[in-house]
């Protein structure tokens, strides 16, 4: 991971992560990085979980990557934990130089660490070249997601 590191973010790093967040066109409709009100509220409480690993990537002392892994107790499985990975970004000028990859391999490792026998994400049916992706790093499409919207 070379100059790269992968760090909890703090209350500090809400402005940046946003800005990653909407700087996509799936992002860009749902995400509102003029008022960070409810994005701070959000902070508290994730920061409050100790199931919520939100981090932060820093290259040079500037945010540019960031990803959420939430570790789901249950009972199957035969009560295995598993890990999911959320909302991973990369800042734009650094898609392509392998930090999308670096994040994923960090939060598999730290699902391994915190003892999940599983790894799961979501990624929107609209993103393909994100489907791509993840597969290059071994993840299958095993299932069909479904949401609702309340």
């Amino acid at each position: 991971m070379n100059d790269l590191t992968i760090r909890p973010a703090t209350a500090d790093d809400i402005v940046d992560i946003v800005a990653m967040l909407a700087d996509d066109a799936l992002g860009a409709q749902r995400e509102s990085p003029d008022d960070l009100t409810p994005y701070r509220t959000a902070f508290a409480a994730i920061a409050a979980d100790p199931q919520q690993h939100l981090v932060v990537a820093e290259r040079d002392g500037r945010t540019v990557g960031t990803l959420q892994l939430t570790v789901i107790p249950g009972l199957s499985r035969q009560g295995a934990s598993r890990a999911l990975i959320e909302a991973v970004r990369v800042h734009a000028d650094e898609r392509g130089s392998g930090l999308g990859s670096d994040l994923i391999r960090w939060a598999v490792q730290e699902a391994r660490r915190l003892g999940c026998p599983l790894v799961q994400l979501t990624s929107d049916a609209s993103r393909t070249d994100a489907h791509r992706f993840y597969e290059r790093l071994g993840f299958t499409a095993s299932h069909a997601g479904f949401k609702l919207a309340l």
